[in-house]
């Protein structure tokens, strides 16, 4: 995959999430999700908090600079213009110029901002599709963006494993489609 193609399949995600974040009704904020102690909103906000750290990151700052600015509730009172907002600032700081090649430093990092980049790719998709299964609305994942995801995921597989950031490992049938496949190894259960 061309880095190019990382920004694009990240734009993808943050378009297909938002179709679901667009989808949540009012009496839906408080639903479990696939995610343990996080209720839709809490996941909501998760996804925002996290695309506007990674706007901030993938353009030069520190996890100290930006400090507990994005601690609390960054939803606020109209979520979907509040990921609108945050999901623009971060597909625009991964595709400005030189983004992708600079180092991000994160938690387990620095990262060239590609690598950061897919992993924020993985976050939004994946979460968009916990919002899905919990609001009952159509998952985000298609087979294009589950392809692009294996292909991030695949290389980094163990080390992503050991990050905690997939859920417990769950057995990949051989003759799984793409979506299944991304989504039981990152520790979802499809249905």
């Amino acid at each position: 995959m061309s880095d190019d193609g990382i920004t694009a399949d990240h734009r993808q995600a943050l378009a297909a999430t938002r179709v679901v974040v667009a989808g949540i009704t009012a009496d839906q904020w408080g639903l479990e999700t696939p995610c343990d102690d996080w209720d839709v909103r809490a996941l909501l906000n998760h996804v925002v908090a996290g695309n506007w750290w990674a706007a901030r990151l993938a353009a030069g700052a520190t996890i100290e600079s930006v400090g507990s600015e994005y601690d609390g509730d960054v939803v606020g009172s109209d979520a979907t213009d509040a990921y609108d907002r945050s999901a623009h600032a971060a597909a625009a700081a991964f595709e400005a110029p030189g983004a992708l090649d600079a180092p991000c430093a994160v938690s387990y990092g620095p990262v060239p901002g590609s690598v950061y980049a897919g992993h924020r790719f993985i976050d939004v998709l994946i979460h968009g599709w916990d919002l899905a299964i919990a609001t009952g609305q159509p998952s985000p994942v298609t087979p294009e963006l589950a392809e692009a995801c294996w292909a991030v995921i695949e290389p980094q597989l163990d080390m992503l494993r050991a990050s905690g950031m997939f859920g417990p490992d769950q057995a990949v049938p051989a003759d799984a489609d793409p979506v299944t496949r991304v989504l039981l190894v990152v520790g979802r259960h499809p249905a």
